[in-house]
């Protein structure tokens, strides 16, 4: 199972005193076009400007590493390659089990990702999620919208079936609907906002998820960095600063 595979117990702890001595603290990070992305010679993203943020906050340098692969980054916390997981993770008791989660950053919800009728090759706009059943939906490697497709598959009381894609990115299986080449996608629905200009072939309304609770982790053994970001979190939370870098991203 993913997350007991990466349980951190033979690997020590390198909790906030560690971290403030060693002069850094690592991140990683998903790339995309909200969190952290590189245009030009700037880097930009929701997450990589928190990051500066908390950089002057705890007055030590911060490193920040894009790993799509949220497998690669759970293992690399666990490892200590990695101090912070900084994307969007929704809080679950499956994960609170082998994680500590950070005060919630983000509300969001996971959509379906469809194109509207008249656009390329004809696919069923679906509006009710009971009409999901013996329909195949892509998500790309554990995806936060696997588990919620799986419940609620349950809840149905029928199949739907779940492709779950190691080559490409939520906003490239976007892209493949918009171009006829699958039907359906599920992510984040604020990726799908953002994502709507460049693609306006694509159908967002239909969500398959409640509003999600979304925050950073860190490693079971590192409760003084956890009890450090809340502390910021609490404090940030409140700034025009992180009103602002919300608005842009958001």
């Amino acid at each position: 199972m993913l997350l007991a595979k990466y349980v951190i117990a033979r690997f020590g702890a390198r909790d906030f005193d560690e971290i403030k001595s060693s002069g850094v603290i690592r991140i990683a990070t998903e790339y995309n076009s909200i969190g952290f992305f590189v245009s030009g010679d700037t880097i930009s993203g929701f997450q990589y400007e928190l990051s500066l943020l908390l950089e002057k906050r705890f007055g030590i340098k911060v490193e920040t590493y894009p790993v799509m692969s949220m497998k690669e980054s759970m293992r690399g916390l666990s490892e200590k390659k990695y101090d912070i997981i900084a994307r969007p993770i929704a809080i679950t008791t499956e994960l609170r089990e082998h994680y500590l989660l950070t005060k919630p950053i983000l509300f969001n919800k996971q959509v379906l990702v469809q194109r509207k009728a008249g656009f390329g090759k004809p696919s069923l706009l679906l509006r009710n999620q009971i009409n999901l059943a013996k329909r195949t939906i892509f998500v790309s490697k554990n995806s936060p919208a696997l588990l919620r497709i799986r419940n609620l598959s349950a809840e149905i009381g029928d199949t739907i079936f779940v492709k779950e894609d190691e080559k490409y990115s939520d906003e490239q299986l976007i892209a493949l609907v918009a171009k006829s080449e699958i039907d359906y996608a599920a992510c984040d629905a604020s990726l799908a906002r953002k994502l709507q200009a460049q693609f306006p072939e694509i159908d967002i309304a239909t969500d398959i998820s409640f509003t999600q609770l979304q925050a950073w982790m860190v490693r079971k053994n590192s409760p003084a960095l956890l009890d450090s970001l809340n502390l910021w979190l609490s404090e940030i939370k409140k700034s025009n600063q992180f009103k602002e870098i919300y608005k842009k991203y958001y």
